[in-house]
């Protein structure tokens, strides 16, 4: 099953959350708490490294290894340390696969728990009150918003994270992908994939 279409994403009513991380991080900065080289090498180290990029090879290669994926399924800790992706709020893990019947989606609705092993740092949407609290209870609205549109008879499941378990969402495959590497697959993952709030890209750079 592919998708081709995305529109942008309309986070508008969640700015405020941004404004507030900024002044905090101006005001840490501004008193000495902080040193701002130190706290852009934090940055770029999860952006870039840690990050997203992790996930992205975990879910090329549960596409292309049928023993990878179903080691992901029944121990997703374990399946992701094995490409040596471990460290802070990684430790427990576990994988929910999109299907033509069901598209997971993960919220952390007491705070936010998010796997920075795999996905790097959190988006400010997915720590904001307004996401947290709609996801569960209006999550096809929530997910319109962000441009993914699914079938009425798609099933939508919501994970809830919490300090024991984090949630990686391991998206369907695109079509036209077959025989591709797995670092070619690599570039299609997207981190809202894995969250449940995209999809991958397609081939030829769309999504």
């Amino acid at each position: 099953m592919s998708h081709s279409k995305k529109t942008g994403h309309d986070h508008s009513h969640w700015s405020d959350m941004q404004l507030k991380v900024n002044t905090l991080e101006s005001l840490l900065v501004e008193k000495g708490y902080v040193d701002p080289a130190a706290l852009d090498v934090i940055v770029e180290t999860y952006e870039t490294q840690v990050g997203p990029r992790n996930g992205a090879k975990v879910v090329a290669r549960a596409w292309a290894d049928e023993a990878y994926r179903e080691h992901l399924e029944k121990d997703a800790t374990s399946a992701i340390a094995e490409l040596g992706f471990t460290g802070r709020q990684g430790e427990h893990m576990m994988a929910v696969f999109n299907t033509d019947q069901t598209h997971n989606m993960v919220v952390c609705t007491l705070c936010s728990c998010y796997p920075w092993s795999v996905l790097g740092l959190p988006p400010v949407w997915y720590k904001s009150a307004a996401y947290r609290s709609r996801a569960v209870s209006e999550p096809r609205a929530v997910l319109g918003e962000f441009g993914v549109e699914l079938p009425e008879e798609q099933k939508i499941r919501v994970w809830d994270s919490t300090a024991e378990m984090r949630y990686l969402v391991i998206p369907q495959r695109p079509d036209g992908t077959e025989g591709w590497s797995e670092d070619k697959l690599a570039e299609l993952v997207t981190r809202d994939s894995m969250i449940g709030t995209g999809f991958p890209d397609c081939p030829g750079g769309t999504r």
